[in-house]
């Protein structure tokens, strides 16, 4: 199976064209017309020699995603449905604000994290997305912004899909080099998210980097016993693990943390667990935000949507005890909100499909 050409960064793909007898200039020829002029064809290279388009079309394809579903919401999200070359599906979603147009990607197939008000934990994972399938995700968006002719680009990314990001280290870090190059998509750093459940040592690794790029971390819960009841994660890093790498970050990048916190009706929304979140960011709460988000209930999940005064009750604690905090957005909620529900919902359609063909031959 070839491999995807967007799975090269800029040095990587220089030095594979140098060591194929291409010149140096021809990466960057290549580079801009993958990225820039957005080609979707090795052959639409019009400046690039025959020799060169061969090579790349011998060992390399643009192509590894096909849309499979477009859900498009009265707000102007879209959620699509890729399926991967191995059969596999997953989500991408694009979503419209007022400061431009943000891309939530997906990971991996599948996620291993197993929290338990998550969609995108129903299956298993299966395997890591390479760094070009997760580069093509934008690369999807950015066509399909194109062909509508508004002259619209992807400006901002949150790698918050399915998976855990820190779980496919090396291919996110790949992935966060070519977005983020400024001879092709220059989608600033600044622009850019990436939402860990908690995974400690690559919380460190992640500082060490010296990049620019906005960290999230999915909190939940403010203690040990009911973050570990929600999040099996915190089995392994439960928080005595968790701060010290959280005050590494912040201390190695003077950079803020936006804490991520699903809220889940007579779970953890009462104004004690508020009390305890704020004890618990007390020492870094000038560096600290915290992102209350309203729970879209997914099937045979046990948990519901909090009430609008249990919100609100959260969030006036939160800011009387000098915790900046918001309630997110919501962007989707006439289509499979949740992350990982149309993926879910088209593989059990598929399972019922195959079982009632078996069932008739």
């Amino acid at each position: 199976m070839k491999q995807s050409i967007y799975g090269l960064t800029f040095e990587q793909l220089t030095s594979w064209l140098e060591e194929h007898g291409e010149k140096k200039f021809r990466s960057k020829q290549v580079w801009d017309w993958l990225y820039q002029k957005r080609v979707t064809e090795f052959s639409q290279m019009k400046n690039v020699n025959q020799s060169c388009i061969d090579l790349l079309d011998e060992h390399f394809t643009i192509e590894t995603l096909t849309e499979e579903i477009k859900q498009e919401s009265q707000d102007g999200t879209i959620k699509f449905l890729f399926k991967l070359d191995d059969g596999n599906v997953i989500e991408t979603v694009l979503m419209r604000f007022n400061y431009g147009l943000s891309v939530c990607v997906t990971t991996q197939v599948g996620c291993n994290i197993g929290c338990s008000f998550c969609a995108s934990g129903i299956l298993r994972k299966s395997r890591d997305l390479t760094s070009g399938e997760i580069v093509e995700q934008i690369m999807q968006v950015q066509h399909h912004l194109d062909k509508q002719g508004k002259d619209e680009r992807v400006s901002h990314i949150v790698v918050m899909g399915i998976g855990e990001p820190f779980d496919n280290y090396d291919n996110l870090m790949d992935f966060l080099n070519v977005v983020n190059d400024k001879k092709g998509l220059s989608i600033g750093a600044r622009h850019i998210t990436v939402s860990t459940s908690g995974i400690a040592p690559k919380m460190y690794e992640f500082a060490d980097e010296g990049i620019q790029v906005n960290l999230a971390l999915s909190i939940h819960a403010p203690n040990n016993e009911l973050r570990t009841q929600i999040m099996k994660i915190n089995r392994a890093y439960p928080l005595e693990k968790l701060m010290p790498a959280i005050d590494y970050y912040l201390e190695k990048t003077n950079r803020r943390i936006t804490f991520e916190y699903i809220l889940l009706r007579d779970v953890n929304d009462h104004k004690k667990e508020a009390e305890e979140l704020a004890a618990l960011l007390k020492d870094k709460r000038h560096l600290s935000y915290v992102n209350l988000i309203p729970y879209n209930p997914v099937a045979d999940h046990p948990y519901e949507r909090s009430e609008k005064e249990a919100i609100l009750t959260f969030y006036q604690t939160l800011m009387d005890h000098g915790i900046k905090c918001g309630v997110r957005t919501e962007h989707g909620t006439d289509i499979d909100a949740a992350c990982g529900q149309l993926r879910s919902k088209q593989i059990e359609k598929e399972k019922a499909r195959k079982k009632k063909k078996m069932q008739t031959n």
